[in-house]
């Protein structure tokens, strides 16, 4: 029986989106679908995400940097300080030029409905069959294809179906694949503030006992007006009660830790909360079956790595999927993924840990474990070789990375 696609991407985030449009990009043979049920361009959580360095030379290579570029804030600095919610004084421990020895930002912020649309209008273009609003309801594996049955009843067999449906992904769950999950107990207040003064591209990240709060620099809005995105960690209690209550009693508690120094705020958008949590899937592959971004891994937002190493999976998948149909192999086959699960499995992991372990060393109030990671923090600020390797690690540019994050071409060898 013929094959309706070679590879059907559930999930239309910026993990489904860059897939999808990176594999047609990459070999315009490919026969790709991009299913999701929401609508082409419907909604915004509110949520806005750091691009690093290396992302973005992703997204050149896919072509649509252009029309993310009016739209992405560079961070040209960054601040980090260590205090308590009532202290006078906010000492900062901690600073970072944003430009690496390229003259490149180490990262841009953009909001993730600017860049999925970027993404989704990318993907039609390219000749990714958008198939929304629409859900993958099931799916079996037989040798040659996985039959997928939609919600409107539609059934279609690919050689490859990609589960990009996020960290709480049904697909993962029919695939049989379990995990490992941590709750932290925190959720993550995630809104945009207009402030009276510009950022001047500085990021500021304060570590207080419930969590970090970050402000990171957004442009300017269509009325000028000076804005960052907000991350705000709180347990969850305390986190539903400050986003269901009044405007007044959130604007106080706003101000308390974002400060006065960028002057007047204003908050522009409903306040929203998300659980936070530690989610690793115990495979990233089943025959036919492939998990990329928040599918296969979840992370605390601390370090603020999700979306990056989302596409670092997206990146590796593509090039494993590219060359085995270079030297003619099948790339629903179990030992072409189980290759993919080997180059990302460990850097997920690893990153996983890492964030779990900051999240512990600093939503905390101990005095011990504070003067510990205050004297950790001013140590590194007087290291600058030190400094600058964070830079690249932040920037995605260190380390065994694929070959298209470094801005190479996926189909320089078709």
């Amino acid at each position: 029986m013929s094959l309706d696609f070679d590879c059907i991407v559930a999930g239309g985030g910026h993990a489904g989106c860059s897939l999808a449009l990176a594999l047609r990009r990459a070999d315009p043979r490919l026969r790709v679908a991009l299913i999701d049920p929401s609508s082409p361009g419907a909604g915004d959580d509110g949520r806005a995400s750091a691009i690093a360095a290396a992302g973005r030379r992703f997204f050149e290579g896919l072509g649509v940097w252009p029309a993310m570029a009016a739209a992405a804030q560079p961070i040209l600095d960054m601040k980090v300080t260590d205090s308590r919610l009532d202290d006078a004084i906010r000492p900062v421990f901690l600073t970072f030029d944003g430009t690496l020895e390229t003259g490149e930002p180490f990262a841009h912020m953009i909001s993730n409905a600017a860049m999925v649309r970027a993404l989704l209008d990318g993907a039609g273009a390219a000749g990714v069959e958008i198939v929304m609003p629409e859900r993958v309801v099931d799916f079996d594996v037989d040798e040659a294809a996985a039959n997928v049955r939609t919600a409107s009843g539609r059934r279609l067999r690919t050689g490859l179906l990609v589960a990009a449906d996020g960290v709480r992904s049904r697909l993962r769950d029919l695939a049989g694949i379990g995990v490992v999950r941590r709750d932290y107990g925190q959720s993550g207040i995630v809104t945009t503030v207009a402030h009276e003064r510009p950022h001047e591209g500085r990021a500021f990240e304060h570590f207080l006992p419930s969590g970090p709060f970050a402000t990171l620099p957004l442009v300017d809005d269509a009325e000028g007006r000076h804005r960052s995105s907000l991350v705000w960690t709180e347990k969850t209690a305390v986190a539903d009660r400050l986003v269901k209550g009044d405007d007044f009693t959130f604007g106080l508690e706003l101000e308390r830790r974002f400060g006065r120094e960028l002057g007047r705020l204003e908050v522009l958008a409903k306040p929203r909360a998300f659980p936070l949590g530690l989610t690793l899937a115990r495979d990233f592959v089943r025959p036919r079956f492939a998990l990329v971004g928040d599918a296969a891994h979840g992370i605390h937002p601390i370090a603020g790595q999700g979306l990056n190493i989302g596409l670092r999976d997206v990146a590796a998948l593509a090039e494993a999927i590219v060359e085995a149909r270079r030297i003619g192999l099948d790339p629903g086959r179990i030992d072409v993924l189980e290759g993919y699960q080997r180059q990302r499995r460990f850097d997920a992991v690893e990153m996983g840990v890492v964030t779990d372990l900051l999240n512990r060393l600093f939503s905390n109030d101990l005095p011990p474990i504070r003067a510990v990671r205050d004297i950790g923090l001013g140590v590194v600020d007087r290291l600058a070789g030190l400094k600058r390797r964070f830079i690249r690690e932040a920037a995605g540019l260190d380390g065994e990375i694929p070959s298209a994050m470094r801005g190479e071409d996926l189909g320089r060898s078709r």
